[in-house]
């Protein structure tokens, strides 16, 4: 498929950064062509560096606008393919669906550092240090508060699926390989994404890659 927007991404089994525009864009029948840089491999860095000055992907062509980070990647679809929707139409629900998105942009560095994305893994449950303890059930919090006010009759945070819920999406595979505990209401939202179509794409693909990265077995607890 030649089209005009090119996302470029690493490995779908590891890479969380990757999944999130590739998610919405799916999600959002967005046309594009895909590059895939392996990671941890003697080339990649410099692969890597074609496409970024920053050195990591994603990265989004767009002709001759090059975008990098993964938010920001999204917020210049919203603008660019303004016919979907990306964020709620509510002002208060947008309002606080670009708060979270920035969020877990921003945060959560210790379960992020600890809790590796990886598709092809999962593990016993674990006590977790108490800083990625805090980062988890932040994370269930936000979950729970946001479907809350904002849910209703939908499956998402905001209803419909959001540029949030592509935010959030790598967390929901990360609480699945660590076999994190939930409730009710964050159980029924992993499984929204988990089960959307441009997910079990992803997911399928990500089997299919023959790349392997050996984080080694997580400690029985951190």
């Amino acid at each position: 498929m030649a089209t005009d927007l090119t996302l470029v991404i690493a490995n779908k089994t590891y890479s969380s950064w990757s999944l999130r525009p590739w998610l919405a864009m799916v999600h959002f029948d967005v046309p594009f062509d895909e590059i895939v840089i392996p990671l941890h491999q003697d080339a990649t860095s410099s692969e890597i560096r074609k496409h970024s000055p920053a050195g990591k992907v994603p990265v989004l062509h767009h002709g001759s606008i090059t975008v990098w980070e993964s938010l920001a990647i999204l917020d210049y679809l919203a603008d660019a393919f303004y016919d979907r929707l990306w964020w709620p139409t509510d002002p208060h629900a947008k309002a606080h669906a670009r708060t979270i998105a920035a969020e877990m942009h921003a945060g959560f560095s210790a379960m992020r550092g600890t809790m590796n994305m990886n598709l092809s893994k999962t593990y016993p449950a674990r006590v977790w240090a108490a800083d990625i303890t805090k980062d988890i059930n932040r994370v269930q919090d936000i979950w729970r508060d946001t479907r809350s006010r904002f849910g209703g009759d939908g499956d998402f945070l905001f209803g419909d699926f959001t540029i949030a819920d592509a935010m959030y999406a790598p967390v929901v595979t990360r609480f699945k390989t660590y076999a994190i505990d939930m409730d009710a209401t964050c159980n029924s939202y992993a499984d929204a994404i988990l089960n959307l179509p441009a997910m079990q794409t992803w997911t399928a693909q990500a089997a299919e890659e023959s790349w392997v990265i050996d984080y080694g077995n997580p400690p029985d607890s951190l």
